[in-house]
């Protein structure tokens, strides 16, 4: 089965054009907007597997934080079928996009929380 970092962030980078990766790059502030979604729970069994994610956003604006944490919520909650090796069969947000603290006072977070449904394609 897929991992669902690999399902999600190039899903994520084709839908906004923001860089999209399961790790926070070294040169962040150079690089924004910044899409970070990594697997920090759930589960798997043999047929299909249910991780929680989260997904955090980066910006040099609050507004542009807000905006692209706001437009990758709604595509997730809506993303169904085949998606990079994955098929989606349901997503449930689990904790909407609101600010976090970041270490470097010009980065605006967002982070949000999701369990993501999906079996191989």
């Amino acid at each position: 089965m897929p991992d669902i970092e690999a399902v999600l962030n190039p899903w994520a980078e084709e839908l906004t054009g923001a860089e999209a990766g399961a790790e926070t790059p070294d040169d962040l502030e150079t690089r924004l907007p910044v899409i970070r979604i990594e697997r920090i729970g759930g589960g798997d069994d043999r047929f299909a597997s249910a991780p929680r994610v989260a997904v955090d956003v980066f910006a040099a604006t609050a507004d542009g934080a807000r905006t692209l944490a706001n437009q990758l919520r709604d595509a997730l909650l809506f993303l169904r079928g085949p998606v990079h090796g994955a098929v989606i069969r349901d997503v449930r947000c689990d904790a909407g996009p609101k600010h976090l603290p970041w270490a470097n006072e010009a980065i605006y977070r967002r982070g949000a929380t999701y369990t993501v449904s999906y079996r191989d394609a």
